[in-house]
């Protein structure tokens, strides 16, 4: 439906005006239902159309195709004339190739059942036609809609997205045959080129930003809960962190990745040893962790390569009188006496 009341538009857009009648076939687009003697029941959506710009439905007869033979007609020449042979690498060329075959070709030409040039007789039937209205009618096809739970919805087998935080909601689809525009109520919330592909998924960048945020600040929460249960001074040690103004999630993060490393007991243990030399930082952390892994070498046996480097050392005798001279006379008697 879209792309029939689309062609419409385009096709009054390109005249600058709108004929008082519109002759169409028994497309269920244009009529519904067809019974012998009764008027025809025209599709509401097409009636609305016609009352929009103004002009009147005239249906045709079933299978009397002479009624529409000038359409007929003109479809033969354009499949023979400007589509014969035609190879586009595009078909967004098709537009442009067609407006240049119209001005160049088919409006200049004389036509043979007339003897006039088209463009010359459209500038004389102009004037019985009718103005386009002030605004153009809005062909959309509206439907609902549910987003799957990849905040999806589906649209002739290919996936659209809509921003995270509508996932499992229903919401409002309008279908045009460029576009489609997903709304929230009345509410814009999803824009897309219209796809005529088959099983692809379209998403925009935009769309999926609200759900890495919620997850990230999810696993930011995860860790800060780990950072939390370190040690009972971890909150404090936090706490720290935030007056000097630092990046607290930083440092958060840097801790409990060495708790994975080190264990957290020892991370535990160099927190704590933080608040006495008011040191509070990851780098900090780090570096006394590294300290006390560090191991030192054990002292391993002396070998001695060289003779005079073995320990046969030869001492000199120690010269006793010393203490004798140190001594004083009353004490040499006393010596003396004893010695007797």
């Amino acid at each position: 439906m879209e792309h029939f009341l689309a062609c419409h538009s385009h096709a009054f857009e390109r005249f600058g005006a709108v004929p008082q009648k519109v002759m169409v076939d028994n497309l269920k687009s244009a009529v519904l239902k067809r019974t012998v003697g009764q008027d025809p029941v025209f599709n509401p959506k097409y009636l609305d159309f016609a009352n929009h710009y103004g002009f009147s439905i005239r249906a045709c007869a079933v299978r009397k195709g002479n009624e529409k033979g000038r359409v007929e007609n003109g479809v033969g020449y354009v499949k023979k004339n400007f589509l014969s042979g035609l190879n586009l690498a595009d078909f967004k060329l098709v537009n442009p190739a067609a407006l240049n075959w119209l001005d160049t070709v088919a409006n200049v030409r004389i036509h043979r059942e007339t003897g006039k040039k088209p463009l010359d007789m459209f500038a004389e039937e102009k004037d019985s036609l009718l103005p386009l209205p002030p605004q153009p009618y809005d062909v959309a096809t509206i439907l609902n809609v549910r987003a799957c739970r990849q905040f999806r919805i589906t649209v002739d087998t290919n996936r659209y997205s809509v921003p995270a935080q509508y996932a499992s909601q229903q919401l409002t689809l309008k279908l045009y045959p460029d576009r489609l525009c997903i709304y929230d109520q009345d509410k814009l919330i999803a824009r897309h080129v219209r796809s005529f592909d088959r099983r692809k998924d379209f998403e925009h960048p935009d769309h999926v930003k609200p759900l890495l945020v919620q997850r990230q600040k999810a696993r930011h929460q995860k860790i800060f809960m780990r950072f939390l249960n370190l040690c009972d001074k971890a909150e404090a040690y936090y706490r720290q962190l935030e007056q000097r103004r630092m990046n607290p999630a930083h440092h958060v993060r840097k801790i409990v990745a060495l708790s994975e490393i080190y264990g957290t007991e020892p991370v535990a243990r160099a927190m704590q040893d933080a608040f006495v030399f008011h040191a509070f930082s990851c780098e900090y952390i780090a570096n006394v962790l590294e300290q006390r892994a560090r191991k030192l070498p054990e002292p391993s046996a002396l070998h001695l390569t060289r003779r005079q480097d073995l320990l046969d050392l030869a001492i000199q005798t120690p010269d006793m009188s010393i203490y004798n001279r140190s001594l004083t006379p009353n004490q040499e008697d006393d010596n003396e006496n004893t010695t007797s």
